[in-house]
């Protein structure tokens, strides 16, 4: 498991005046997101605090942000990306907002409305929560399934680490209620008591 401190730029043209020296330093943190301000300063030939009022700018204008994450290509989870189309995307993204196996959600033109992504210690797991909160939803049709085999770049994504469990998931069900616990294809919710895995 790799932990990774990312900066990764943000609403960057959103009316912020950004020039050369910032965008010099929004790549060094990018190639390095650990790198002390006296090193930027010094490869810049600047000051350690214009950097820091440069950075302290940059953060305030929404341009930059800082993301503790984990490199999903340094793990043995899986990632199914889960193409559909939804009468109403946006009620699909805010049902699965604390799932912990949900990723991230995007909003998409084309055949399909709506592209989510999840993770699971089992193909099986995911393929559970898909067919019981995705199939079964008669707001949403033509559900496409499929697996990520690989990623080009290292994928820091935050994930929901849970250390306290209760009865109930985020969305409401109890695994021990459903018939795909007990069968052992699904390893029940992250959030939960239920939960057999042992990574998030």
């Amino acid at each position: 498991m790799a932990w990774h401190l990312r900066c990764k730029l943000v609403k960057a043209l959103r009316g912020a005046e950004i020039d050369e020296i910032d965008k010099r330093i929004v790549s060094f943190l990018m190639e390095d997101p650990r790198i002390s301000q006296s090193e930027i300063a010094r490869r810049l030939g600047i000051s350690q605090p214009a950097v820091y009022a440069r950075i302290k700018r940059l953060e305030d204008a929404g341009v930059i942000e800082h993301v503790v994450g984990m490199n999903l290509k340094e793990t043995d989870l899986y990632i199914a990306k889960i193409d559909m189309t939804a009468r109403d995307p946006w009620k699909v993204l805010s049902f699965f907002e604390n799932c912990p196996m949900f990723i991230n959600g995007l909003v998409t033109s084309g055949r399909h409305n709506l592209c989510l992504f999840f993770i699971g210690e089992k193909l099986s797991a995911i393929e559970s929560c898909i067919n019981y909160h995705i199939r079964k939803n008669p707001n949403v049709t033509d559900v496409e399934f499929n697996v990520v085999i690989a990623t080009a770049k290292d994928l820091v994504v935050p994930i929901k680490m849970w250390y306290k469990r209760g009865s109930r998931s985020p969305c409401g069900k109890i695994c021990s209620d459903e018939l795909c616990y007990p069968s052992g294809k699904c390893m029940g919710c992250p959030a939960t008591t239920f939960y057999k895995g042992r990574f998030l």
